[in-house]
């Protein structure tokens, strides 16, 4: 079996696994549209944090979802990886090229 078979079944047969699944799904999503928008650059965590002005460090913690970004980190992010994010009922998350004005 795997993973995502795992996950599915367990999701059938236990309704707080699925329940927490659910909770901490906005939380992925914006770690996965970070990482991806990230690559998609062609950025190194290292090349994205001294663009920020800060650590490789602090910039793994937001990839691995032990820290939550600020405001002010999610307009650096966009700004520096040319993406908007947008954070809705229908889509947690969701990173998308800047549109031309």
């Amino acid at each position: 079996m795997n993973h995502r078979d795992y996950v599915a079944e367990r999701e059938v047969r236990n309704p707080e696994f699925r329940k927490a699944r659910e909770e901490l799904r906005p939380q992925y999503q914006f770690r996965r549209v970070l990482i991806g928008a990230r690559i998609a650059a062609g950025l190194t965590q290292e090349e994205l944090a001294r663009s920020m002005g800060t650590t490789q460090s602090a910039l793994s913690r937001l990839e691995s979802g032990s820290q939550v970004p600020t405001l002010d980190t999610l307009c650096r992010l966009a700004a520096i990886l040319g993406i908007d994010f947008t954070i809705g009922p229908e889509e947690p998350i969701t990173a998308r090229p800047h549109k031309a004005a």
